[in-house]
């Protein structure tokens, strides 16, 4: 059963201890815009997965995070969320597993839930219905002498 959160409200989602990040909705919409992010389309020709991942969880992130709460420069001072900002705060592991897994898991998980029934089998005759009863084996034949 899919749970349908329809509240288009954003969230505050606490990621680490003083860390709390405001959040819009993970939408269809959100998620389209961040595929055609520049960062992506800026990407060499093969790049690797791992390149391409990070970097639309950056494009993610910059749509997402509207305001957040603990986050400052190196003397501590309070910093205001900039695209800069949240591409550097990324760029903490932590931080970025944090995001990845209570936030945009969370959309994968519900993508997973559209689907009640388990995945079938790869191959060739994955769903086939036998339309025919099985053959039966020959009936055995008297020795020949």
């Amino acid at each position: 059963m899919i749970r349908l959160n329809l509240s288009s409200q954003p969230e505050w989602l606490d990621l680490a201890p003083g860390l709390r990040l405001k959040l819009a909705p993970l939408t269809t919409a959100l998620m389209v815009a961040a595929r055609a992010d520049p960062d992506l389309a800026a990407l060499p020709e093969g790049a690797a997965q791992e390149e391409l991942a990070l970097a639309m969880a950056k494009a993610v992130a910059r749509l997402a995070i509207l305001d957040w709460e603990g986050v400052g420069d190196a003397e501590g001072t309070p910093l205001p969320v900039t695209p800069e900002g949240i591409d550097a705060l990324l760029d903490i592991w932590p931080v970025f597993e944090a995001l990845q897994t209570r936030y945009v898991a969370r959309g994968l998980i519900l993508d997973a839930e559209k689907n009640a029934f388990a995945p079938s089998p790869t191959g060739p005759s994955v769903g086939a219905k036998a339309i025919a009863p099985p053959a039966k084996a020959p009936a055995p034949t008297a020795p020949q002498e």
